[in-house]
């Protein structure tokens, strides 16, 4: 999981790597796209729009600790992602609210995995507090550019209401060096986590 060990050129080269591959892949029916060449098999990162946003949020947070050719590569990928967006920008909307619907589909599974297994829970809890940090950042995106789901919203307000029951305050689940991109009023499922269950 790369959130636990935080390592801001990696993050940068991912982003850079999905941004490349925006166009024409906002317009085309897949949701998942892949992404092959510069990473290992098993390595890449999902290509997907929620994916850029969840890099990009992170990377300007920690903006003050990037180089100047770290900005400078920062920069252009800002300035593709806002190229796909305002070329295709109901194609891009659309695959968002269908990415956080997606991803809130699958958190809604791993609640489903727990109650028939509760020792799975905390184990299997890092990636859904991935996707859910992705959906955040989603709802993010459609609400600055005044394109805001009422539905997706709904959609979160269960989850996140699921959520509070399986999971109990905890310190920060990812690296430390993450901790400043991601304050815990709205961030609040990145400082809990499920309580281990012991074997029966």
């Amino acid at each position: 999981m790369p959130e636990a060990t935080y390592n801001i050129d990696r993050d940068l080269d991912e982003a850079k790597a999905i941004a490349d591959h925006l166009v024409p892949y906002v317009y085309e029916d897949q949701l998942y796209g892949t992404i092959s060449g510069m990473f290992g098999s098993g390595n890449a990162p999902s290509l997907t729009i929620g994916a850029l946003l969840l890099r990009l949020h992170r990377l300007h947070a920690l903006e003050s600790q990037l180089s100047a050719a770290q900005k400078a590569k920062l920069a252009a990928i800002d300035a593709q992602n806002e190229s796909a967006r305002k070329e295709w920008t109901i194609h891009y909307n659309d695959k968002l609210v269908q990415e956080g619907n997606s991803r809130l589909k699958m958190i809604d599974r791993y609640f489903s995995d727990c109650d028939e297994d509760p020792r799975t829970c905390a184990n299997n809890y890092f990636p859904e507090a991935n996707r859910r940090t992705i959906v955040e950042d989603i709802a993010n995106a459609l609400q600055s550019s005044g394109a805001s789901n009422g539905d997706l919203t709904s959609a979160m307000r269960r989850i996140d209401s699921k959520l509070r029951r399986y999971a109990q305050p905890s310190d920060f689940v990812w690296a430390t060096a993450l901790q400043a991109a991601y304050p815990n009023d709205e961030y609040w499922w990145l400082y809990a986590k499920p309580p281990k269950v012991g074997a029966k």
